[in-house]
């Protein structure tokens, strides 16, 4: 009896060693990046909300959905009317359609998070809408894809960034939502075949940019002025939608409305 009592003693404290040494690694591992995180410095301009930190980057991921639907709605509504074959009027079309629909969504995180964005495309963007409007025939074709792709080209390397990196959940929800919009326009803008994709490496080599850094930082508890909506005049017929299926050559799109609680669509 004393023999098993010894035995089961010593078997007690070899377990109880182990524990001691075990227990703090267990414990530990979930947390081994607390103190990394606690230490590392937020990026210059960043701003704390309620949904997550907000940076620079994401409030200029902001500033260039917004953009990107102020100059390409009416470039895709140019599309819809004039352009001389069936692909481009179905890319412009996905154009209207899908960057209207990501513009409610961008004024309401826009608003959400005390981002001032535009209500004018940049006076770069003005000068492509000038080009396509002066342009005819084949090389409206040639221009309608090249301008467009290449601008799409640069905002989807923006888009994937922040969606890889930002803390703020508004912000992964809209960068989630661009990559679909964009990619698919990517995908119709392509299938014409009039994309000059040597053009495109030699531009993106030069680091060349289409949109302006983002806005400064909000004011912690203030709101952004509503921004007006960005959608295409009169009323064009419009066939696509950004809930639409996926179809040969595109991308699906397919999500609810955006939620607007605060009313920032009325």
């Amino acid at each position: 009896m004393r023999r098993i009592n010894g035995t089961f003693l010593i078997a007690l404290g070899i377990a109880g060693s182990i524990g001691s040494i075990a227990y703090p690694v267990f414990y530990s591992y979930p947390h081994r990046l607390d103190a990394a995180r606690a230490n590392r410095p937020a990026p210059a301009g960043t701003v704390n909300t309620r949904w997550g930190p907000l940076t620079a980057a994401d409030r200029d991921l902001v500033v260039r959905v917004r953009l990107a639907g102020l100059w390409e709605i009416p470039a895709g509504q140019q599309a819809v009317e004039r352009a001389p074959t069936k692909a481009v009027k179905e890319a412009g079309d996905h154009l209207v359609v899908g960057h209207n629909d990501l513009d409610k969504r961008v004024r309401i995180v826009a608003a959400d998070l005390g981002i001032d964005v535009p209500n004018q495309p940049t006076a770069q963007q003005q000068g492509w809408l000038t080009e396509l409007t002066a342009a005819q025939g084949k090389d409206y074709e040639q221009k309608f894809a090249n301008l467009l792709r290449s601008a799409h080209g640069k905002v989807f390397a923006t888009v994937a960034e922040v969606r890889a990196t930002t803390g703020n959940s508004l912000i992964r929800q809209l960068a989630s939502d661009a990559n679909q919009t964009v990619l698919d326009h990517i995908a119709m803008l392509e299938r014409p075949g009039d994309v000059d994709f040597d053009a495109l490496a030699l531009d993106a080599a030069k680091g060349l940019t289409a949109s302006p850094t983002g806005p400064p930082p909000p004011t912690p508890g203030t709101s952004a002025a509503s921004a007006r909506p960005a959608r295409p005049t009169g009323d064009p017929v419009l066939t696509s939608s950004p809930s639409a299926l996926p179809t040969d050559g595109t991308v699906g799109t397919e999500r609810p409305q955006p939620s607007d609680p605060e009313g920032v669509l009325r």
